[in-house]
């Protein structure tokens, strides 16, 4: 099959967004399967640079989210390179730029397109004028519109599936949790982390690893870790990543003299994530908007215990204790970490995840993606209204 993504963000930017769909790209490939991204330009891309089967249309930072882009040209190059390449569906992974060209690309082909709504827009208005100018019944009327003839969207856990149904969406919509390329995380090439970031093997060590944003609540854990330290005086936080609030966390660790215990690792590479997750005796997520999950699913199959915002899809994930625990509150957040910190370092034995992690792999993921596809080829009806 022939299948078209269309994106925003991808890679080398870091997101949960931009790792799911080269993670659904790679497992689908496997398969036997063509794929070609519809994305956005990068600074971080040198020109000339050659990256088979995708396709860069020129891009302003969004507003808003400076570290994100949206394109501003591409409609006819994107259906050009869509007829020679003869897409069987269409695939978009968002509701802006360039996700309004994959819509136009499906019309002119007379294809399928299907959706994966990836982001709760409605826990990030405030970054829109302070939340002053958009309301949740705006998000409401914007996905209505953008999915009205489309022919399916993926949720990547029921909570966005709730939502969607919440918001009056008609089409077929399945729950499909994005996968993670298990082999990836534990294949790649083994270095020393902590003897990089001086850190002794003895010291307890807490990672958050995500994209630094109010969102994902780093400060919670920050709030915390006076308390942390007074049990465990050698203990070391962790935050690799990077994004809008880095200086404001940097603020926030010097107002509570943490600076001789936390340590900002910078951006990750994709394929370097899995020796972060393996030197850290837990990673610990406060963000309470996660929709996919995809860190705390790649710490464990790393074997590392997690501490996680508890939501209704980690009721499935943190079914026993060895996985880790899950907490709605800062002080469970601190005693959950406090706890399982006292009982030393414990990686998750391989054999105990099998079972669990087999059914989020990155192959499940792209089978369960693929079997979605085909039957939106199959019950395909060709759409003569505007779009």
């Amino acid at each position: 099959m022939n299948i078209g993504l269309y994106t925003d963000t991808y890679f080398p930017q870091i997101s949960g967004v931009a790792t799911s769909i080269k993670t659904l790209k790679d497992a689908l490939e496997r398969q036997g399967h063509n794929v070609f991204i519809f994305t956005t330009t990068d600074p971080n891309v040198k020109k000339g640079t050659v990256e088979p089967n995708v396709f860069r249309f020129s891009s302003i930072p969004f507003v808003s989210f400076t570290d994100r882009r949206i394109a501003f040209r591409g409609l006819f190059e994107a259906t050009k390179v869509a007829k020679e390449v003869n897409l069987d569906i269409v695939h978009t992974q968002t509701e802006f730029a360039l996700g309004t060209i994959g819509k136009y690309v499906a019309h002119q082909l007379d294809i399928p397109a299907i959706h994966t709504y990836h982001t709760m827009y409605e826990d990030y208005l405030h970054y829109i004028l302070n939340g002053h100018l958009l309301r949740p019944y705006h998000v409401k009327q914007f996905v209505k519109s953008y999915l009205k003839n489309m022919d399916g969207c993926i949720a990547p856990s029921g909570r966005v599936e709730a939502l969607l149904h919440r918001y009056g969406v008609q089409i077929p919509i399945r729950v499909i949790p994005t996968g993670v390329d298990i082999q990836g995380i534990n294949s790649d090439a083994k270095r020393d982390v902590r003897k990089e970031l001086g850190i002794a093997e003895d010291v307890p060590v807490i990672l958050t690893l995500s994209r630094i944003a109010a969102e994902k609540k780093i400060s919670h854990i920050l709030n915390v870790m006076p308390d942390i330290i007074e049990e465990f005086p050698n203990v070391k936080f962790v935050i690799a990543g990077d994004g809008p609030d880095v200086d404001v966390l940097k603020d926030q660790v010097e107002r509570l003299t943490l600076e001789d215990y936390v340590i900002f690792a910078g951006n990750v590479d994709h394929g370097d994530v899995g020796n972060y997750y393996r030197m850290a005796d837990l990673f610990v997520s406060a963000s309470d908007t996660e929709t996919q999950g995809l860190t705390y699913i790649e710490a464990l199959a790393a074997g590392t215990p997690c501490v996680v915002y508890d939501t209704d899809y980690t009721e499935n994930i943190f079914d026993k204790e060895i996985f880790g625990r899950t907490f709605t509150t800062q002080k469970e957040m601190q005693e959950e970490i406090i706890e399982l910190l006292k009982k030393g370092r414990r990686k998750i034995p391989q054999e105990v995840l099998q079972n669990k992690l087999q059914k989020i792999s990155s192959d499940q993921f792209a089978t369960d993606v693929y079997n979605f596809y085909q039957y939106a080829i199959d019950n395909y009806q060709p759409k003569h209204e505007e779009l």
